[in-house]
């Protein structure tokens, strides 16, 4: 086999979406790890970005604010599975956007056309000059961000399952109050005007409520392969 049709072979672009506690994240990097392709956080983008605007004092229940201030921040995503990195003006922000303040404040940013503009538009320049192909996870990638994706994937779970690992990432967190919180955020994500988390047409549903991650990963990884042999 040429060398040309390998490499087309292996350029897969993979989006994956999902609410929160599906296992997207780690999933996503396992699989493009295993697979040798680059691999995007797109929420980590939304919350860098939400990161900034806290920080310089941009009122977030503003969204006439958040859209003037929206094109400032320059955000730089890192592709590597082993060591994503991502910068908001040349600060590692892989911290500071994890924290519950930017949490409960991510979905108000996120929802306002300016700002998912721009975003779209960096994640998709990132996806297009991935060329080994590239493993993108977030909330809007297949229907929105790259709907000619080769392969979309869903991921979901029951809210009590979602809850209960969430609560184990974060020590001392109560179950109840994360299990509502990630309904609230569900409900803001999924009724957004402009790009809500949706499942698209043509994505394979996977319900990870009884998988283990190693389970869904096998699974990712087999959907993959199985999108590579048929290119």
């Amino acid at each position: 086999m040429s060398t040309t049709v390998e490499t087309a072979r292996s350029s897969v672009i993979v989006a994956i979406d999902g609410p929160s506690g599906t296992g997207k994240s780690s999933t996503s990097k396992a699989v493009a790890a295993k697979l040798g392709l680059s691999y995007l956080d797109t929420g980590a983008q939304y919350r860098a970005i939400t990161w900034w605007m806290l920080t310089n004092g941009v009122d977030v229940s503003n969204p006439e604010e958040i859209a003037t201030a929206a094109a400032k921040p320059v955000i730089v995503s890192g592709t590597d599975p082993a060591a994503p990195t991502i910068t908001v003006d040349g600060e590692d922000a892989s911290g500071p956007i994890r924290t519950q303040e930017v949490t409960s404040k991510v979905s108000a940013v996120s929802a306002v056309p300016e700002v998912r503009t721009l975003i779209t538009a960096l994640q998709r320049s990132i996806a297009a000059a991935a060329t080994g192909g590239i493993v993108v996870e977030g909330r809007d990638i297949g229907t929105t961000v790259l709907p000619d994706a080769d392969l979309k994937i869903f991921l979901t779970a029951s809210p009590e399952a979602r809850a209960a690992r969430r609560s184990g990432e974060v020590k001392g967190s109560d179950l109840s109050a994360t299990r509502e919180a990630l309904i609230k955020r569900d409900a803001a994500d999924s009724g957004r005007k402009t790009s809500p988390l949706a499942k698209a047409d043509d994505a394979v549903e996977v319900d990870t409520t009884e998988l283990t991650l190693q389970q869904v990963i096998e699974c990712v990884v087999t959907l993959v392969e199985g999108k590579r042999v048929a290119a």
